[in-house]
């Protein structure tokens, strides 16, 4: 008897390193002072000397039960922009710059092709936010996973001049709050996703006019990473005055986070539009408007709150980031919340 034949094939684990390498490479920054393979990620601190007062931010997540849809449909090349965005997009809210990236991956089986490919998404993932990817694990656990799946989680370190910190404190009536449009779905509320559509390959793969694609496709499509499109507002002189990432809990739960005490956000339903994606969840499930809203980000991915002057050069630089943003409400006197309307 050897660990081999217990379940754990540690050649396979080189290998799978190996195959990463590639990917991996396109994500370093001066900074990095290690190589994949070490015990640890080292990354020089020397930049942060330039700030007042260097504040370090992170962010850990995973991806949920979307793993679910990667497993049916085979498909693990974009999952792990999920992973990254999940954590990133937190960084980025406190006005941070994403500086390194480490995933762990447990999987059932060690696949190394497969296990490169998760890591080619993280890589892409930290490409998009302009973090380093410098260490992670993958830990082989037979008998724990069923041997085709595993599970993907994240933890992301960021940096901020504590004086440049997003904390929604100088928020007052009239800020206007603009949307950041997301790519979908995005990576929660899946398990609710599971029980509307039937979890199948044939069903997934079917395509659906009203989505211009198939199922799978609108539900697989990865998270939007947001850290470019706020760098770039912070560029043209706009101050963020608060920022929410609209994840679990949807509009009625993240939204009020950003708020300070005695603030109110006026979101308008009509300000943008709905992705298909969420009318189709909503009809098949029969699931409440509040529901939706209380469950998805509804097609924004992220809201910010900025002056009134200076909202149209925050949507211009955020649409030069290659994103579409809307006028989506106001922020107005009231009990903590969000009122939509």
């Amino acid at each position: 008897m050897d660990y081999k034949n217990a379940g754990v094939d540690i050649e396979a684990g080189y290998r799978s390193v190996e195959l990463m390498k590639e990917h991996i490479k396109k994500t370093m920054r001066p900074e990095v002072m290690t190589n994949i393979g070490g015990f640890s990620g080292a990354f020089s601190a020397n930049a942060l000397k330039q700030m007042e007062n260097p504040t370090l931010v992170s962010g850990t997540d995973g991806v949920g039960t979307k793993l679910k849809l990667a497993f049916l449909m085979d498909r693990h090349d974009t999952i792990g922009i999920d992973c990254v965005a999940m954590c990133v997009n937190d960084i980025a809210c406190a006005g941070g710059e994403p500086l390194f990236f480490l995933d762990y991956i447990a999987c059932g089986k060690n696949r190394p092709e497969k296990i490169a490919e998760i890591v080619k998404g993280v890589a892409e993932g930290c490409a998009q936010a302009g973090a380093a990817l410098i260490g992670g694990e993958t830990a082989e656990m037979p008998g724990f996973y069923p041997e085709d799946e595993y599970d993907l989680a994240g933890f992301a370190v960021g940096v901020v001049d504590a004086k440049d910190m997003i904390t929604g404190q100088t928020v007052k009536e009239n800020d206007v709050l603009i949307g950041i449009a997301s790519s979908g779905v995005h990576s929660n509320g899946f398990s609710l996703v599971r029980r509307v559509f039937e979890m199948t390959r044939e069903r997934l793969d079917t395509y659906e006019e009203e989505l211009g694609t198939t199922l799978g496709e609108a539900l697989l499509a990865p998270t939007k990473i947001y850290v470019k499109a706020l760098k770039h507002i912070k560029e043209c002189g706009v101050t963020i005055k608060a920022c929410s990432h609209i994840t679990g809990g949807g509009f009625y739960e993240n939204i009020p986070r950003m708020l300070p005490e005695g603030m109110c956000a006026q979101i308008e339903k009509d300000s943008y539009p709905i992705p298909p994606i969420f009318r189709m969840l909503a009809r098949e499930g029969k699931v409440s408007e509040k529901g939706m809203y209380n469950t998805y980000n509804m097609g924004i991915g992220m809201v910010i709150a900025v002056d009134p002057k200076d909202a149209s050069a925050a949507m211009a630089a955020i649409e030069a980031a290659g994103e579409t943003c809307y006028r989506i409400g106001k922020t107005v006197a009231g009990e903590k919340g969000v009122c939509l309307c």
